[in-house]
């Protein structure tokens, strides 16, 4: 059983050396490059008067939840998590769910604000709808993704981060971990 700890954790800080990082051209892009990237973005944004929207199903509309509140909460930024269970039950029904964050980014996205798409597999049709609109309302967008390298989730975002790992658990501790960094070096930065 110790064995499984060990390994648990080993394989977690192999994954977190293997996290890959594209552009919006794809170029590959040092994954610290990419995280001080992403947060310059977001400090530039939010400067500016935008907002950051995160959106993910699962476990993944879990994590949109909290950092959504942390970023607000603890750094002091325009941040929402469109999980709302009203919402998300009413767009459902009326409309299906594959358009939930569509109708939601649609309505509620300005230019320029930054949309965090996350979503394990990177294929999930909500998502990719959602990034869709974000794109068609100008916003700036961060991916984070997993499992298959070619998922279409990780070809979308003006920064991409990729976890190679198909074990949901694994792939959700390094999406979440990234999102705090950004957050953390924010708030760092400040000072």
């Amino acid at each position: 059983m110790k064995d499984f700890i060990k390994n648990y954790y080993f394989e977690i800080k192999n994954l977190f050396d293997s996290i890959k990082m594209t552009d919006n051209r794809r170029k590959v892009l040092n994954f610290f490059e990419g995280v001080y990237r992403a947060a310059e973005l977001i400090k530039k944004q939010i400067v500016s008067g935008k907002k950051l929207i995160f959106i993910g199903n699962g476990a993944s509309a879990s994590i949109s939840s909290h950092l959504a509140t942390d970023y607000w909460k603890n750094g002091g930024m325009r941040a929402i998590a469109f999980n709302d269970a009203a919402l998300i039950t009413c767009v459902s029904n009326d409309i299906g769910y594959k358009h939930v964050f569509e109708k939601s980014i649609e309505m509620f996205a300005d230019k320029g604000d930054i949309l965090i798409a996350i979503s394990s597999s990177g294929k999930s049709e909500n998502i990719l709808r959602g990034v869709k609109m974000a794109k068609k309302k100008k916003c700036k967008i961060i991916t984070l993704s997993g499992f298959k390298s070619e998922n279409p989730l990780r070809k979308l975002g003006n920064l991409n981060f990729y976890v190679p790992s198909s074990v949901y658990g694994h792939v959700e501790i390094l999406h979440h971990s990234i999102c705090h960094c950004i957050l953390e070096y924010i708030m760092e930065s400040r000072k």
